[in-house]
């Protein structure tokens, strides 16, 4: 039996990824899918690429996910089940790459700097 490692990353998020040859459970630390993640836009995040290369009942998966909030965790989930796909099957790059799955999204927090209420935003301006 193959087993098929990958990590994704998105925001402050890292899932460490597995996907065994299965009937297409899927377990996000220890949970089901649905315990995990109860919004159905995360779900249907989630298996995109698995919809989109036919495979959702070719494997079960397995992700550990740590830090950030529910949609970077989505994110860095559905990253690191493609990578692990294209372990599993170097053809399916097309298809995951044209639909922007592979791309690491590198959008992160802007640090709050000094003198102002947050990244951008500048306290009340007063005249006197």
């Amino acid at each position: 039996m193959k087993v098929f490692y990958a990590t994704g990353r998105r925001k402050n998020s890292v899932a460490r990824v597995r996907i065994v040859p299965g009937s297409g459970n899927i377990l996000v630390n220890k949970r089901s899918l649905i315990d995990h993640f109860k919004r159905e836009t995360l779900k249907m995040i989630i298996e995109q690429p698995l919809e989109l290369t036919e495979t959702i009942s070719k494997f079960d998966i397995v992700a550990n996910v740590r830090g950030g909030g529910l949609t970077g965790q989505a994110g860095a989930v559905r990253l690191g089940i493609s990578r692990a796909l294209l372990k599993y099957d170097e053809e399916l790059r097309p298809i995951l790459k044209t639909n922007g799955f592979l791309t690491r999204d590198p959008r992160e927090k802007e640090r709050k700097k000094y003198g102002m209420a947050g990244a951008r935003k500048r306290f009340q301006f007063s005249k006197r």
